[in-house]
């Protein structure tokens, strides 16, 4: 498991970065975010890059951020809640472990409307926030769940980290 990286995926505001920062802590490894890395290559936050390109434009820059980090390893890494729609990111998901932060629709309206950050979460389709978090789970629940290894339930970040170590332990 040292040279594997441990990949957290979900949804926008599920926690991925949250969790991220304090489970590469506590196992004593580097953290990466994909949207970070983005907007560093870019010069530009999500919501200006995908308004002056557009959503495939920013998913090649996601592409390019996973390979990245992908060819470091021993990171933990979280990564846009898109990175699942390609078949090429699943792919290298699958070289690593895989923690897949499921959280109710409810409690992503409820995080997306206390904090909604559209410059680093842009709205994917325009619509309510509600009708938003209902059609991307629709689209990607079955993504997010063949890529994890780990599925971990919600909860604070360290509730999380908690149950991430418990797993990881029982996975190797």
């Amino acid at each position: 498991m040292a040279d594997s990286n441990i990949y957290l995926i979900g949804p926008r505001s599920c926690g991925k970065t949250s969790v991220g920062r304090v489970l590469a802590k506590r196992l004593g490894r580097r953290f990466a975010d994909t949207d970070h890395i983005v907007v560093r290559a870019t010069g530009m936050e999500i919501a200006d890059y995908v308004g002056q390109n557009d959503w495939e434009s920013f998913r090649e820059k996601e592409s390019e951020a996973l390979q990245e980090v992908a060819s470091d390893g021993g990171l933990v890494v979280g990564c846009g809640g898109g990175v699942v729609l390609r078949e090429e990111n699943r792919s290298l998901l699958a070289e690593g472990v895989t923690l897949y932060l499921q959280v109710s629709p409810d409690e992503l309206v409820r995080r997306l409307s206390h904090d909604p950050n559209e410059a680093q979460r842009p709205s994917l389709t325009g619509r309510a926030i509600a009708d938003e978090v209902r059609d991307v789970l629709a689209e990607r629940e079955a993504l997010y769940l063949e890529c994890a290894d780990i599925v971990l339930q919600q909860g604070s970040p360290d509730e999380i980290v908690e149950q991430a170590m418990q797993e990881l332990e029982r996975l190797f």
